[in-house]
């Protein structure tokens, strides 16, 4: 299964960005084999729509989860109509959060967690 996480550098031992639509990076982790692509997120300065981009861009590289700290409404929505679960409200190290949702110690969220525009200032 592939796992998008919200990253603060290209690699499993960065921070988890707080932002999703505004996040520096998403790494996509395959789980079977711990592989992982490192994509630098071209909505980080968009004027608006940065989190409904974003969820696009995961959805391309066919991500099924989505872990990181805030999600705005209409990123929630836009991955819940992809199909993509997501976990918010996380921080830490890439590589950690992975293992700790193997490890089912992360659940899913049910709706977003700011509200629109949170991340736009920060």
């Amino acid at each position: 299964m592939k796992i998008a996480v919200t990253a603060t550098a290209p690699t499993l031992d960065a921070t988890i960005d707080p932002r999703f639509g505004r996040c520096s990076y998403f790494i996509i982790i395959e789980t079977n084999d711990m592989s992982f692509e490192a994509i630098e997120n071209t909505s980080v300065s968009s004027s608006g729509g940065a989190g409904i981009q974003a969820a696009q861009t995961i959805a391309i590289k066919g991500a099924k989860l989505l872990i990181t700290g805030n999600i705005g409404p209409n990123a929630y929505k836009t991955l819940n109509a992809a199909n993509i679960d997501v976990i918010a409200s996380c921080n830490g190290i890439v590589s950690e959060a992975i293992a700790n949702y193997q490890a089912g110690v992360l659940k899913a969220t049910t709706s977003a967690n700011v509200e629109s525009h949170a991340g736009i200032n920060g």
